[in-house]
């Protein structure tokens, strides 16, 4: 008796089983639907979910308590900001309403350590810092732009101060902002604080110190080599806004008020501009300008390797804080070995970038070569590449013209980097 296997009439890769089919113990094995859930998460239920796994971290539960802490604050500063009608105090407040974004920064920080790269980002959720970074630098800047417009008004018509709470404004504020810089790890300000070039204020206030240490030496682990931007700004503010007080409250010279808050305004715009100019360049994709003269040492040492004619489309960029991508070809001879170019050029180039790409292709007239790929993470991640063999090349061409002989070319190197 002949026998054979029934093939199912319904094939899925996801089952759904609803809440009250597994408390009433309902047979589910009959049909299987092939089609997910109907109910797909929505963009604030992924949001709400994100943040729920984030609490649970010990670093994120105290970024939380100070961004509380700051968000409050703020609010305060600026409902004394109405009573005292200062437009200095105004601009120092501010201040803190930054210090709240790059709180939000710190947290984003957090949340994108804990991410693995998905099929939509491949190279990781890093870039998120950056972009987070450059919009707060942006936003006080534009902030120090509506500060600058207002107090040029208020010097055509001086305001009344009211110098009650301007001092205490001023003392709780540096407060605040000291305790948010010092007191909160922030990985990808601190990164841009170093990486991005010095302000107009830290270079005069450089100066100024290395006069001092030549007479105290002992205040140069303190002052030296470059202060804290975001401290220095905290305290110029303060400092303008204890010159007004002192000026309002003994000589009623009410337009200290509105040349104090373009000083703050300034200082602001100087000290957020280096920093939006350092991420908007990794935002574009361009190579980092220090790393060009390793990159062209380290190609042409390459294109010397038996087999290696040229590199084609090389590209190398910015990913993110500290991690460098790139992309390149290489045209090799047809009797060169793929898998000892590919392993000899990945050597010369992983200590630089850490996300790399490599092409090989044969130079071959007659039959196409194959494009073999190879992306390496890290130089601890390599793995031995795999070439696949060339496909016969099929022309459309009459068989009465023969393919055109190749030139003997000598190996070329372009670096132009996108």
């Amino acid at each position: 008796m002949a026998t054979y296997n029934r093939m199912p009439d319904l094939i899925s890769s996801s089952v759904n089983i609803e809440e009250d089919d597994r408390i009433r113990g309902l047979n589910t094995h009959g049909t299987i639907y092939p089609f997910s859930s109907l109910h797909q998460p929505t963009t604030l239920g992924i949001f709400i979910r994100e943040l729920a796994k984030l609490i649970y971290s010990q670093e994120a539960k105290q970024i939380c308590c100070f961004l509380g802490f700051c968000l409050i604050s703020s609010i305060i500063l600026l409902y004394w900001c109405h009573s005292t009608n200062s437009m200095a105090l105004t601009a120092f407040s501010f201040l803190l309403i930054f210090d709240v974004l790059s709180l939000l920064t710190c947290l984003l920080s957090v949340w994108v350590q804990s991410q693995q790269p998905s099929s939509a980002y491949s190279f990781g959720y890093e870039r998120f810092e950056v972009l987070a970074v450059f919009s707060c630098t942006m936003l006080a800047q534009l902030g120090a732009f509506f500060i600058l417009k207002e107090s040029i008004e208020c010097l055509l018509f001086p305001p009344d101060v009211h110098t009650g709470r301007l001092l205490v404004g001023t003392m709780y504020g540096l407060f605040v902002h000291l305790s948010v810089i010092y007191a909160v790890k922030n990985r990808a300000f601190n990164h841009v604080i170093d990486a991005s070039s010095s302000s107009w204020l830290q270079e005069h206030v450089t100066d100024m110190s290395e006069s001092l240490c030549t007479f105290l030496p002992g205040l140069s682990k303190l002052l030296l080599p470059r202060i804290n931007p975001f401290s220095l700004i905290g305290f110029g503010c303060s400092i303008a806004l204890l010159i007004t007080y002192f000026l309002i409250d003994t000589h009623q010279f009410y337009i200290a008020d509105p040349w104090a808050a373009i000083a703050i305004a300034i200082m602001t715009f100087g000290t957020m501009f280096p920093m939006s100019s350092y991420t908007g360049k990794i935002l574009l994709q361009t190579t980092p300008s220090h790393i060009l003269g390793q990159l062209d040492k380290v190609l042409r040492e390459a294109s010397t390797l038996e087999g290696v004619l040229e590199f084609r489309h090389e590209h190398f960029w910015t990913l993110s804080f500290g991690t460098l991508a790139g992309s390149v070809q290489v045209r090799v001879r047809r009797d060169a070995d793929e898998q000892l170019v590919l392993a000899h050029v990945y050597n010369r180039l992983n200590n630089l970038v850490h996300q790399l790409t490599i092409q090989i292709f044969k130079d071959d007239w007659t039959r196409s070569s194959a494009y073999p790929s190879f992306t390496g993470q890290s130089a601890g991640h390599y793995s031995q590449p795999h070439v696949t063999s060339p496909t016969p090349y099929s022309s459309n061409l009459p068989h009465s013209l023969p393919p055109l002989p190749q030139s003997n070319r000598q190996p070329i190197y372009n670096l132009n980097p996108v």
